[in-house]
């Protein structure tokens, strides 16, 4: 009858075997070495992918998702195209990225909505919000309006699943400064989209902007006479541009 079988060493959680003093390097597809997260200290890991998705932004919003290709999302960006797969895997969770840095970054202006809030400074601080995006990120813009134009085939569920609660909590903050007496009675919901459309036709269809103003692009001055403007127009049919606020016939 055979003995049994030595058992191999117990070794601890976490512990490798030793091979000249250095951890085996995990392979990828071909016996290549895979490279893992501590691959790059972690500032210069958040750099390259904040780098990669402005990139992606720029590509995206003159192309489209179809007419995109990784390998001009590379070049844009300034880094080798393996790059690019290792921290998104894809061009379609590269773009879903853009997307979802856009959307986070729209909702972020919407946090001065609360019910203790003045409507007037809570609203103005939407607008020169969204209004600042449109001149500082107006490619996230554009790959978001193709998205929508598109009929939303990957933002669809977002929509439903984050834009839409959100709205409904913030127009229900507006319903109940209404109710106060504290603003002009206004449709809450439609006074989002709105604010939307006054606001992002400033990325959107800035050539068009331009081409009609006389200008090469948007200097300080125009941006800031732009943002009064849109401030001050939608603050007054609110009723929220002097006096008493709902008073408004």
């Amino acid at each position: 009858m055979a003995g049994r079988p030595r058992s191999e060493p117990t070794r601890r959680p976490g512990s490798e075997p030793r091979s000249g003093g250095r951890r085996p390097q995990a392979k990828g597809r071909g016996g290549v070495p895979r490279r893992t997260s501590r691959t790059l200290p972690r500032g210069n890991r958040e750099a390259q992918e904040k780098a990669i998705v402005e990139a992606a932004e720029r590509v995206f919003a003159g192309a489209g998702f179809g007419g995109a290709t990784m390998a001009e999302i590379a070049k844009a960006a300034g880094l080798p195209k393996p790059n690019l797969h290792y921290y998104f895997g894809s061009k379609r969770s590269l773009y879903r990225a853009v997307l979802e840095r856009t959307l986070r970054e729209w909702l972020e202006p919407t946090d001065c909505i609360v019910p203790a809030a003045q409507p007037r400074e809570a609203l103005e601080g939407y607008i020169r919000g969204k209004m600042r995006l449109s001149f500082t990120c107006p490619y996230a813009s554009r790959v978001w309006a193709n998205e929508l134009l598109h009929g939303a085939p990957e933002l669809r569920a977002t929509l439903v699943r984050t834009l839409r609660p959100l709205v409904r909590r913030k127009a229900a903050v507006i319903d109940r400064w209404i109710a106060e007496g504290r603003m002009a009675k206004v449709d809450s919901k439609h006074l989002f989209f709105t604010i939307w459309a006054a606001t992002q036709t400033y990325a959107d269809f800035a050539v068009q902007i331009c081409a009609v103003l006389g200008l090469e692009e948007f200097d300080p001055a125009v941006q800031e006479r732009a943002t009064e403007h849109v401030v001050g127009l939608i603050l007054r049919g609110c009723g929220l541009a002097g006096g008493r606020p709902g008073r408004r016939k």
